[in-house]
């Protein structure tokens, strides 16, 4: 079980749902590998939220930096 700041846990969780926003940044800013973050989604979601967001998410090459081309959201020090 993963215990963090009320405000870090609704950070991570809204940069999760972002579709844009890869796993990596997560990791970057709060130190929570993909399966770490997938964790958090589960203990903080309702089964089926949870159940729709993986769906989403799995595979997408958006949530992936080495796999997306994206640049959008990052920053000229995440290279």
């Amino acid at each position: 079980m993963i215990t963090l700041p009320s405000e870090d846990l609704d950070r991570i969780i809204e940069m999760a749902w972002e579709d844009r926003t890869p796993f990596e940044a997560i990791e970057f800013q709060f130190g929570l590998s993909e399966p770490q973050v997938i964790a958090v989604m589960r203990q903080e979601m309702k089964a089926s939220s949870f159940k729709l967001w993986r769906k989403r998410v799995s595979g997408r090459k958006t949530k992936h930096a080495a796999t997306s081309r994206s640049d959008r959201f990052r920053a000229s020090c995440h290279k």
